[in-house]
């Protein structure tokens, strides 16, 4: 295998692992990907349109970038501060409140695409 080829590969399963990190090690990541799964499954359900699908994967990994980024954070904050330091507390603060603002977003998407049709199903 060529040398850059190698290099690519090593990086892809460098991130696969850090996902498969923050999914086996944060409580949070837990949460949004099973909200994920659930999402997708209501899509398929109520049997959404194209740019619904594409609104709803937009949220799904706009929040998922945000977590990801938020653990991140979170432990490089806490490997270079093990104590507890103001700026520690506010740096960790900003990275949970991007996590909090794209999920405000992801429910408000969610709202807005299966709502409507969710609405529909149960009111036959």
């Amino acid at each position: 295998m060529s040398g850059w080829r190698s290099r690519e590969i090593h990086s892809f399963r460098c991130a696969i692992a850090g996902i498969y990190a923050a999914l086996r090690g944060e409580r949070h990541m837990q949460f949004h990907f099973a909200a994920a799964i659930a999402v997708v499954a209501a899509g398929f359900w109520l049997q959404v349109g194209r740019e619904d699908w594409l609104w709803l994967s937009a949220a799904i990994a706009v929040v998922w970038v945000a977590e990801l980024f938020n653990t991140a954070i979170e432990r490089v904050v806490d490997m270079a501060s093990p104590g507890m330091h103001p700026l520690a507390k506010a740096a960790k603060d900003t990275a949970a409140g991007a996590v909090l603002v794209t999920s405000l977003f992801a429910v408000i998407v969610g709202v807005i695409v299966l709502g409507p049709p969710l609405w529909d199903t149960f009111r036959k």
